[in-house]
């Protein structure tokens, strides 16, 4: 660490990225990052580990700013594979960074937080959501970015966006990134963002828990903790939509490509005998999940 400001910077963001961690409507397990650039290193969460645990165990990893910006500003496929980036002398728990490195050493301020804010992703999956975006952000110095792969592809994507003083990107199909020279200032517009991007979500009825225990039956699935995720069984239009297939990248990578839906007369059984494998979740439509 550059000197003592900044390691006492790091532990403020470590203490938001834990209280962001714990906050399901903007991170969902291992999903998001956050960082801070102390002088020519970048601080960012690790990959595979979750922000929840900020503040429990060391999440963060070191990476070297500048050779990494020169890889991605050469369209370098090693820019794909930021551990190649990590400065190893201070990665004491051998860390690999996230594969979204290159999106906060491309932000030039010094605080960036990168979240997965359901609000957001709501309208980021939509064919309008730049015209949506540009009615609720008007004031501010936000950017758009189509969607492309986390990694490089998204890196170049907003480089061709960034212009400057722009402090808040909309990555389509994605998530919400927000930069600010201070933590206590990146916090701060991260709530003043996503409350302008807040949306009330539809009513739906409660879950049938007794049906759907039923077709469980012995095969060893149970049903969510959470209670608002049968909402997407429950609900007609987020029903089709999940059974569209996949609109962002987290849905792939916790529950696999699309959703799978039952069809009427199967139960947990009979949908894995169709499938030929066991999917992670089934929507049992104006059931539950």
């Amino acid at each position: 660490m550059a000197n003592y400001a900044d390691a006492q910077e790091l532990a403020t963001l470590r203490s938001l990225s834990a209280s962001i961690g714990r906050d399901p409507h903007l991170t969902q397990a291992a999903g998001g990052n956050t960082s801070l650039k102390a002088g020519d290193t970048l601080w960012i969460k690790a990959s595979g580990t979750w922000l929840k645990n900020a503040l429990a165990e060391d999440i963060m990893v070191p990476v070297a700013i500048a050779p990494l910006l020169r890889a991605v500003e050469q369209r370098d496929p090693a820019a794909d594979q930021p551990q190649g980036f990590a400065i190893e002398a201070l990665n004491t728990r051998r860390l690999r960074p996230s594969i979204e490195t290159t999106v906060h050493a491309l932000m030039p301020q010094r605080v960036v937080l990168h979240v997965h804010c359901v609000d957001t992703i709501s309208l980021a999956v939509q064919a309008d959501c730049e015209a949506q975006i540009a009615k609720r952000l008007d004031g501010l110095e936000w950017a758009y970015v189509p969607y492309r792969r986390p990694g490089l592809p998204l890196a170049q994507g907003i480089a061709e966006r960034l212009r400057p003083g722009v402090d808040v990107l909309i990555l389509a199909n994605h998530g919400l990134v927000v930069a600010a020279e201070t933590v206590a200032g990146a916090e701060a517009l991260l709530r003043r963002v996503t409350g302008l991007l807040a949306r009330p979500p539809r009513e739906v009825a409660e879950p049938n828990l007794a049906a759907l225990t039923a077709l469980i039956g012995r095969t060893g699935y149970r049903l969510p903790a959470d209670v608002e995720a049968h909402a997407a069984a429950i609900d007609p239009e987020s029903c089709r939509m999940a059974s569209g297939g996949s609109l962002y990248p987290d849905h792939v990578i916790f529950l696999g490509q699309g959703s799978v839906v039952a069809r009427p007369g199967e139960d947990v059984k009979r949908v894995t005998e169709r499938c030929d494998s066991a999917p992670v979740g089934i929507l049992f439509p104006g059931l539950g999940v």
